[in-house]
Parts: structure tokens; C-alpha cells; sequence
């Protein structure tokens, strides 16, 4: 129920007023906004306050939160983007980890990458509270290397937004098909509402629409028994011999978080019984109990549910109890570290089939957002936890699969883009569904270690390395160097004071720290990271080598315009001269054999060059009299420089 919509503002324009005694009633609007978690209302009103004072980067950043937390993506994006520009991580280094995750939702995750790692090497100024995020981005790193390398190989052709007759502006999630029937859940305002009146606290239902000939019915609520007046009911799931069912119902902390409790009802001759509140264990006081999932196990019925109980890993856990012989649950039990995580994992639904459970998190390495995860059932437990692969999975929020073993229709709930939305994009969860053919052998994203390695050095290609002003050897014709790429980046790095002070040289005091700041950023961005994925590069390649693969890596150098061009193909060349020396000599030699042939595996090491030269369209100075514009901003630097623009693989 945590992923129920958020309920729309009632005021949305305040009386118009003047000056200090408006931005004042908007603050507290916003203030008050916020303390409920009404995000959408707190958007809002700091938009307002926005627009009033724009320099103001406080409200800019409340602004941004606030458009994150009601996923008004674009919005959150821009802002946080505006406040890196000038803030430069100081005040509000999470604006960082925000661009990062925001532009891990689009799809962009290469920016994201790059995000992550920026954000990362920010100095802790003394904060324990940005460590766990700082761990955070250096896994988010990783995962969105993964993810470009799952949206190549997509495990379904396609997947279908069900029609109108089930999604509409509204959220429909916890889709679940029995016998030709979808059961689903809904937030939504009733269809027939006098509009003079003020809007009806509205509660989430349970629906169900049957299926004929592939085509949903129109919906139907289900009656009063199952559907409370005054509460919220979802997440509705029968036991194999449909004589017993399981609901959550939850009740509005605020407008964004619910507490939950699993409620049972049986059935009595051709009746349902009131649903009861389960005793015991399975409902723990003062915590969430939602998103009940009934399952056979071999010859014995689990229930598995989510909730942030104490004894679980975080957030909320995935949980489960087993019933006797008289259908009473024993103590819940964790579902184990393979699967829960410090942040949340949730809508879990057992396959029989495939004797696999299916789930949620936002912690494991996805696309984004919540991805569905699956893990095998065995003897010692749930396994190792898979992704379940693209388009199954978004940089959005995907959850509660499901599967109908008798039409091998899967089911889920996004928020991805073509979704239904009231009010924005992206602010409200759909039923998707797609079709397996087998329903035992399920589409997961499985990838070869092989096969990754060689992805991955794919994805840091054009791999770009740089250079300080006609290094290495300055003022020589030569086209080869007995230098190393790495001796060369090392003593460029001690050069970061000098460039950082003649870059800022005869500015005005307050244009000198941004100066200061975009040469840092140079370094840390450009420079160190292009010699960390060097580093990444030769990690991935050995074990490929050793294997017996055959590596081509194609290179390219450029110059900056302050000399001639025919000294600059010279220097381009004496910097690729340099990168194939750093190869040979790296980790002691180990590569030296493979590039000069004679490996016992077969593996090789095949470099190839391109044309060389200073770039066509220059930003960069090229007087020798102008240091500053021609030798040290970062304009100029970012035109010295080599790429591997290109690696291939084969076994001869």
C-alpha cells in the first residue's frame, strides 16, 4: 500500500496577496505540506515561492524534493541540475545522488554513471548521514553498468498496457487472474460525484473483471464484506482450494505512508465469512502488514507478505508463515539476506512452477526504481536474487508480478511511461500483461560471465585519457615515448594548484571560486575517471585473454591548437605510444605476452590506430600568449587527449 497515489492537493491557488506577507503564507503552506509527506501540495507552493525569489537555492532544493517525492521527475531534475551548477556538492551534495537516480529513471545511464561517481568523491564535510548514501552510489555505479547490459538483451518482445476498462487516471495495482477472473486493486473517485460538493475521502477497493476471449469485462467492486467502508483493502489473494483468502487493510498515517494488517475471511457453504483480523504473530503492533501472497510448497500452504517488522534486514522485508493442518499460521519468518536488503522489498508471489519467488526492491541491481527480482527455492532456502529483465523491469516502478499458470498470462503494476496519470506523467501505477509460453521456464535476464565481461568494456568505450600541455615530451618531434600513460597522469594530477590558479587569475573574487570550481571538476570528472576505467578496462580484459580471446583495441589521439598540426599528429602519436606502453607494463607485465603472442591460452592483444590530429571545431584558444585560455581551462585541457574509440573480440 506504500505505492498507493498521492492524494491531490484541495487548494491549489492561495488569495493573492503582496510581497512578504504572500511568500510567508506560502512557506507555511509548504511547511505544512511537508510534515503530512503532501508532496504534490508542497510542489506547489514552493514552485510559488520559487518563481518569487529564484536565487533563493533553499527553496530551490525544497522545491526539488518535493517534485522527486510526488515523481514529477523532469521537475526534480532540472532543479537539482540548478543547484549543482552553483552549489557545487557544499551545501547540498545529495542534489548529486539525485541527478544521478533521476537520470537512472529516464534511461540515461551512462549521465547516471557519471553522477554516481561525482557524487561519491565528495569529501564527507563531516556528515555520517551522506555514508550510507556515498555506499549507495558506488553500487549504483555498478548497476547501471548492468542495466545498459540488460536493456540490450530484452527477455519479451513486448509488453501490454491493459485497456481502460481496467487502468484508469487513477492507480490499479496487485493484479492477480483466478479462473478467467482479474482481481485487482484500485484507488479511485467514484465515477457519479456532485461536483458543488468537496471531494470524498476516497479509499483504496478491490475490483475483479472477467475475462472473455482475451478481453477484460467491465470492472465490479467487490461487495462491503471484503471491502470495508472506512478503510483502505487491497492486495486480495485465495489459497488453492479457494475456501480461505487473504487481504490487507490500511489505514492514512499521512498523505504518502499507510499501517497495514492482513485480515482473513473463510468461506461457509456458498458464503464469506467478515474478514478477520489475523491474531498472533502475523500482525506485529505499530508496524505494516500488507501485500499478502497464499502459495503451496510442496504439500504445505505459505503465506508470504511484506513488512518493516523489527529482525529484518530493513525497510520493509519479505516475510512468510506456514499453516497447520488447521490453517493457523505459525511464527513469521524472515525470507533471508539473499533477499531483503536495508531498503525495501515487497509484493512477493510465489511461481509453483518454477518453485521461485518473484518480488520488488529498490536495492538490488536494477534499471531503476522498484525492479522485480526472482530467487529460487531449495533445500537450504531462497538463492541468489536475478533480475528479471527488460522491458519486464523499467528505470521506473515495477511491481506485484504475478502469474495465471492456466493462461500463462504475467501480470505487473508500473508507473512507466504510457501509464494513465491524473495530474503528471509517471504519478500513477497501471496493470501491464504479457504471455509466456512456458510458464516453467520464466524470462529472466541471464548473462554468461564471458559475455558481461566483454559488455562491460563495450560500455566504457570511447574510453577518453588526458594530458597536460605537449606531454609527454615536450618540445620533440618524436612519434613514440618510452613513458608510461600512468606516469604521465600522476604527474598531471600534481598540477591541479597550478591550473586551479591560473585559470582563476585576475577574475573578480566572486567568479574566482567557480574558476577553481570547474577546473576541480575537470580533474575529478575527466581526468581520474578516465584512469579509473583504464584501470576497469584491464581488469575485464585478463580473465577474456586467459580464456583465449583475441582483444582488438582501436585508439585515437587529439591536440589542442597551439601548435602546428603536423607537431600535433606527432604529439597524438607519442600519447598513443604511451597508452600502449602502459599495457605492456601494467600489473608487472602480465598483458606483455598476450600483445607480443606466445600465451598459452591463444589470447591475444591486437592494437589498431586511427587518424591523428587536433580537433575540427575548437573551444579552446591558440595563442601562446593567452596560458590561461590556451594551456589551462578546462576547454583547452579537455582537447588533449586519446580515446579507445573502439574494442573488439574474436578467438583468432
Amino acid at each position: 500500500m506504500r505505492h498507493l497515489r498521492f492524494i491531490l492537493v484541495i487548494l491549489l491557488f492561495l488569495p493573492a496577496v503582496s510581497g512578504a506577507q504572500s511568500n510567508s503564507m506560502l512557506r507555511r503552506q509548504a511547511i505544512l505540506s511537508t510534515r503530512v509527506k503532501d508532496w504534490y501540495s508542497a510542489a506547489q507552493y514552493y514552485q510559488r515561492l520559487h518563481f518569487n525569489d529564484s536565487a533563493n537555492i533553499r527553496i530551490k532544493y525544497a522545491y526539488a524534493e518535493a517534485s522527486r517525492l510526488s515523481y514529477d521527475n523532469e521537475t526534480a531534475l532540472r532543479l537539482y541540475t540548478g543547484i549543482a551548477a552553483v552549489d557545487n556538492g557544499r551545501k547540498f551534495p545529495m542534489s548529486y545522488y539525485w541527478i544521478g537516480q533521476s537520470l537512472k529513471t529516464k534511461g540515461q545511464y551512462r549521465q547516471a554513471q557519471a553522477w554516481f561517481s561525482k557524487f561519491a568523491k565528495l569529501k564527507d564535510r563531516k556528515k555520517e548521514s551522506l555514508a550510507y548514501y556515498r555506499m549507495r552510489a558506488k553500487q549504483e555505479v555498478e548497476h547501471c553498468e548492468m542495466a545498459q547490459i540488460i536493456k540490450k538483451s530484452p527477455v519479451i518482445p513486448k509488453i501490454q498496457l491493459i485497456d481502460p476498462t481496467v487502468n484508469t487516471r487513477a492507480s490499479e495495482y496487485a493484479p492477480y487472474e483466478l479462473d478467467s477472473v482479474l482481481y485487482f486493486s484500485s484507488l479511485r473517485f467514484p465515477e457519479k460525484r456532485d461536483p458543488s460538493l468537496p471531494e470524498p475521502k476516497v479509499y483504496s477497493k478491490i475490483y475483479r473483471s472477467k475475462i472473455r476471449r482475451d478481453k477484460y469485462q467491465k470492472m465490479q467492486q467487490l461487495d462491503t464484506i471484503i471491502n470495508a467502508n472506512l478503510s483502505h483493502n487491497a492486495n486480495l489473494t485465495y489459497n488453492p482450494q479457494q475456501d480461505m483468502l487473504v487481504m490487507s487493510r490500511c489505514t492514512s498515517l499521512n498523505f504518502t505512508d499507510y499501517r497495514c494488517e492482513l485480515f482473513m475471511s473463510r468461506l461457509v457453504g456458498k458464503k464469506w465469512l467478515v474478514p478477520y483480523r489475523l491474531d498472533g504473530d502475523m500482525n506485529a503492533a505499530g508496524y505494516s502488514t500488507t501485500q499478502p501472497h497464499l502459495a503451496m510448497i510442496d504439500s504445505s500452504l505459505f503465506l508470504f507478505f511484506s513488512s518493516d517488522r523489527p529482525g529484518g534486514e530493513g525497510g520493509m522485508d519479505i516475510w512468510y508463515a506456514v499453516a497447520d493442518k488447521d490453517g493457523k499460521f505459525s511464527k513469521p519468518v524472515n525470507a533471508g539476506k539473499s533477499i531483503n536488503t536495508p531498503e525495501d522489498e515487497v509484493t512477493p508471489w510465489f511461481v509453483q512452477q518454477e518453485r521461485a519467488l518473484y518480488f520488488s526492491s529498490t536495492y538490488h541491481g536494477g534499471l531503476g526504481g522498484h525492479d522485480i527480482f526472482r530467487s529460487q527455492f531449495g533445500a537450504n532456502g531462497f538463492g541468489s536474487v536475478t533480475n528479471a529483465g527488460y522491458p519486464i523491469n523499467t528505470g521506473y516502478n515495477d511491481l506485484y508480478y504475478s502469474v495465471s499458470p492456466a493462461t500463462h498470462r504475467v501480470y505487473l503494476s508500473s508507473n512507466r511511461p504510457g501509464s494513465y496519470s491524473d495530474n503528471k506523467n509517471n504519478c500513477c501505477n497501471d496493470i501491464y500483461m504479457f504471455n509466456v509460453d512456458t510458464v516453467s521456464s520464466p524470462p529472466v535476464a541471464v548473462i554468461d560471465s564471458s559475455h558481461l565481461a566483454r559488455e562491460r568494456m563495450k560500455l566504457l568505450v570511447p574510453l577518453t585519457l588526458y594530458f597536460h600541455n605537449d606531454e609527454p615530451d615536450p618540445k620533440t618531434t618524436n612519434t613514440v615515448t618510452e613513458k608510461s600513460y600512468d606516469s604521465t597522469f600522476s604527474a598531471y594530477m600534481r598540477l591541479v594548484p597550478e591550473y586551479q590558479s591560473q585559470f582563476s587569475v585576475d577574475l573578480e573574487k566572486s567568479r574566482r571560486q567557480l574558476a577553481a570550481d570547474a577546473v576541480g571538476n575537470f580533474f575529478t570528472d575527466s581526468v581520474q575517471q578516465g584512469m579509473a576505467e583504464l584501470r576497469k578496462f584491464v581488469d575485464l580484459m585478463k580473465p577474456l585473454l586467459q580464456r583465449g580471446d583475441t582483444v582488438r583495441i582501436t585508439m585515437k589521439g587529439y591536440c589542442s591548437p597551439l601548435a602546428s598540426s603536423n607537431y600535433n599528429k606527432n604529439l597524438a602519436r607519442r600519447r598513443i605510444s604511451s597508452l600502449r606502453n602502459y599495457f605492456r607494463r601494467v600489473d608487472n607485465g602480465t598483458l606483455l605476452p598476450f600483445i607480443e603472442g606466445g600465451a598459452p591460452s591463444g589470447g591475444k592483444v591486437v592494437f589498431e590506430d586511427v587518424d591523428v590530429g587536433e580537433l575540427k571545431v575548437s573551444k579552446a584558444s591558440d595563442s601562446f600568449r593567452d596560458k590561461r585560455n590556451s594551456v589551462y581551462s578546462p576547454f583547452a585541457a579537455a582537447e588533449r587527449k586519446i580515446q579507445i574509440i573502439a574494442v573488439g573480440f574474436g578467438k583468432d
